[in-house]
């Protein structure tokens, strides 16, 4: 059991991805705090023996009742909510659409970490896991904004790592690459995905296949382990080689 007695809290833990790491981390002892904007995170909580808070990552306030739920014994922060514009030219990407991208991805980031940090220097320390995503290294076009929010958050925590140090506080990141099980597949994708759609992108990944939601728990669950101590300030990619 990896994660015996620490409480970890997963965002955007309702479906895809995050719904994978919540189940991967309880399976492991985690007592699980899932975090979704939507209701359907009360299923993936009820399953799995967790607490569901219903709560918006782009809000401060939020933040605060999804610290207090976890209490004190929190150690893991799981910056899984994520959000993209539909895949269009840069210049149609209206304000609002920008707004709510780098509000989801990268104000998120930077929320979790004034509410969870104090928490995680009275107890010593603790792990930040903040996913990003391939295209923060291998941006295409279409994707220009969605591209550079998840750029910032690679670098976003890095620069945790370096200065968070010293209070014993990991910070490391997830990069996945596409999905079609995702929520927000057909936004990446421009539209239905198809067959050929599908063909597309994986012509891409050398490995022949794309990301599943266990994929992606199972990097998580190593970076929030005892088993990744010294591991802090880095990226895995779980693309299949796709950003060689």
């Amino acid at each position: 059991m990896r994660l015996e007695g620490k409480t970890a809290i997963i965002t955007g833990a309702g479906s895809g991805f995050g719904a994978g790491i919540a189940r991967r981390f309880a399976e492991e002892g985690a007592t699980i705090v899932v975090n979704d904007v939507n209701p359907q995170g009360e299923r993936v909580a009820k399953e799995i023996g967790g607490r569901f808070v219903q709560a918006d990552v782009t809000q401060g306030a939020d933040w605060s009742r999804l610290i207090q739920a976890a209490g004190e014994h929190l150690a893991i922060v799981v910056n899984n909510a994520g959000w993209t514009h539909r895949n269009k030219p840069y210049l149609e990407v209206s304000e609002a659409e920008f707004d709510k991208v780098y509000a989801v991805n990268v104000k998120s980031v930077y929320l979790s970490a004034q509410h969870a940090v104090p928490v995680f220097r009275r107890r010593g320390g603790g792990a930040f896991v903040n996913i990003a995503s391939t295209a923060g290294l291998r941006p295409r076009p279409g994707l220009t904004v969605y591209n550079s929010s998840k750029g910032a958050v690679i670098l976003l925590s890095k620069s945790m790592a370096a200065e968070f140090g010293p209070d014993k506080i990991r910070v490391n990141c997830v990069n996945p690459v596409f999905s079609p099980d995702t929520g927000l597949s057909a936004e990446f994708a421009g539209g239905a995905v198809t067959d050929e759609m599908k063909k597309k992108f994986m012509a891409t990944i050398p490995l022949g296949r794309f990301s599943t939601p266990l994929d992606v728990a199972n990097a998580c669950l190593y970076l929030a382990s005892d088993e990744a101590a010294m591991i802090s300030g880095t990226c895995i990619e779980v693309d299949g080689a796709r950003c060689v």
